[in-house]
């Protein structure tokens, strides 16, 4: 059984219904204290990372997931979800992340774009990825679809797994042992969305 983890910052229907397609069991959760009882769990995300931070603050979630993270069981984390695995963000100020995964997250550098760009990076793009289970199946160049202003970057080269280009090249994909994370949206990238999703079931 997979647990959704629900703090009132992400489309949890979608999510949701996305498992339903694949024909993977979920349960929305709520409750910090059955976390342990899943045998993965998934962090979705949509807004901003302080305000997120703060509610899983407010529901005494961000112990609970920690020590999800800790039993070994995996654990992915979607659009904002993913940003929230790591140290820290610097949107709106810097704020502390759950510290699963080592790095920073940071606004897309405009200066650093090739031509002009609109942020927020939004639509279909392509995520160039390294073999992992996630994506297994999956070429290793496909398209998924993208919509933030922020950006994940890895003190570890080895944990990024997939890299997209958007004004440059940044980790759209991270994955320490049991802690994953993608930046775009599963739920909405089509077949190879659902892909990914049902290859996490199978992990």
């Amino acid at each position: 059984m997979i647990g959704i983890v629900d703090y009132n910052m992400g489309n949890l229907a979608s999510v949701q219904n996305a498992f339903v397609k694949i024909g993977a069991k979920s349960v929305v959760e709520s409750n910090p204290k059955k976390f342990k009882d899943y045998e993965k769990l998934i962090l979705p995300g949509v807004g901003a990372f302080p305000d997120a931070m703060e509610h899983l603050r407010e529901r005494n979630m961000i112990d609970a997931i920690r020590e999800f993270a800790q039993s070994g069981k995996p654990i992915l984390g979607i659009c904002l979800g993913m940003q929230l695995l790591f140290d820290s963000s610097e949107e709106f100020g810097n704020h502390e992340g759950l510290g699963l995964i080592k790095g920073r997250v940071v606004a897309f550098d405009t200066s650093k774009f090739s031509e002009p760009l609109k942020v927020p990076h939004m639509g279909w793009n392509r995520m160039f990825t390294k073999k992992h289970p996630l994506f297994d199946g999956l070429d290793e160049e496909h398209y998924l679809y993208f919509v933030h202003s922020y950006h994940a970057v890895c003190e570890k080269e080895e944990d990024v797994i997939g890299k997209t280009v958007y004004g440059y090249e940044f980790a759209s994909a991270v994955a320490c042992k049991n802690v994953m994370g993608i930046q775009p949206h599963p739920e909405k990238s089509h077949r190879n969305g659902l892909k990914i999703l049902e290859n996490f079931t199978r992990l």
